[in-house]
């Protein structure tokens, strides 16, 4: 009889923070710092982070100057009357960009597809008590 290890619960709960659409660079060695960084940055109006929100559409890397990576961040707002839209980006950008192997920083905000709670990570949405 073969014994199965059960998940430990930091496990189940780093896959509950993760967006289901967001179109990251998971395997790549900085990855981590990259999701630490986004994560710190807030909505001024939800007490959740622009990543967990499903924010953060996708962050594609290329190769940049020096062996350094270049970053190109597509993420979207709540709603375009956000109040923070014109600022949004750059905090993106001024988190990103002190991580060290990152050289530029290019963050789009873009409306298609409009972000929708459905776009949440599940730790997102129990914080906000959104069941369902």
């Amino acid at each position: 009889m073969s014994m199965v290890e059960p998940v430990s619960t930091a496990d189940e709960y780093d896959e509950l923070a993760q967006p289901p659409h967001a179109e990251v660079p998971r395997d790549h060695k900085l990855w981590p710092l990259m999701e630490a960084a986004l994560r710190e940055i807030y909505d001024p109006e939800i007490p959740v982070n622009v990543f967990e929100l499903g924010l953060i559409y996708k962050v594609d890397i290329t190769a940049g100057k020096d062996g350094q990576i270049d970053l190109y961040v597509q993420m979207s707002l709540t709603s375009p009357a956000c109040p923070v839209a014109q600022e949004m980006p750059s905090w993106v950008q001024g988190a990103l960009f002190p991580i060290e192997g990152i050289g530029e920083v290019d963050v789009e905000v873009v409306w298609d597809p409009t972000w929708e709670p459905s776009m949440m990570a599940e730790t997102a949405k129990l914080q906000l008590n959104m069941f369902g």
